[in-house]
């Protein structure tokens, strides 16, 4: 039973936030939780806006790669920057964060402000750093001192043709089936 009672007429009470909430973790507190994540730490990035398969098998496969997945998402303002429409991300970063952090393969998510993760990649030192099927293992942000530590940098193959994009001009009837 969820973490509540009960009422009288029936409703649940909820008296705490659900456990996967727990796995956002606020990027300003990094030296505080950074120890916590298990090794070797595998990393990856997006905007994560409107979640479809293609996502779930992604992370899926990148969590096989170490003992933990973080995730990094855009926030906002970082999302508009990338240029994939002035309505983008629909979901705002607290609905993002909480769906990302409520799948399984994901440990731990925070976010990044910049245009790319660089920053955050080099402070959270990750073993494994990987990117979907459409990167480059050369143009991954972050890759280059990921390497020199040791570590590695992967593209990991599209299993199912999904996009975000293609999703919105679907439901905006914009583009066929």
């Amino acid at each position: 039973m969820p973490a509540g009672g009960l009422r009288q007429d029936g409703r649940l009470e909820l008296k705490a936030a659900p456990g996967f909430e727990a796995k956002i973790r606020d990027p300003g507190e990094l030296a505080r939780w950074l120890p916590s994540l298990a090794r070797p730490l595998v990393f990856t990035n997006g905007v994560f806006d409107l979640l479809h398969r293609g996502h779930a098998t992604y992370l899926a496969r990148a969590r096989e790669l170490g003992a933990l997945l973080l995730v990094a998402l855009n926030s906002d303002a970082s999302a508009r920057r990338l240029g994939k429409g002035a309505e983008r991300p629909l979901n705002p970063l607290a609905d993002r964060l909480a769906l990302v952090a409520a799948l399984e393969p994901v440990g731990a998510v925070t976010w990044f402000d910049e245009d790319t993760p660089e920053r955050l990649i080099e402070a959270c030192r990750p073993e494994v750093l990987v990117k979907g099927g459409d990167w480059p293992v050369e143009r991954i942000a972050g890759g280059g001192s990921v390497i020199a530590r040791g570590g590695r940098v992967l593209s990991i193959p599209f299993e199912h043709e999904r996009s975000t994009t293609a999703l919105v001009q679907r439901i905006r009837g914009t583009i066929q089936k």
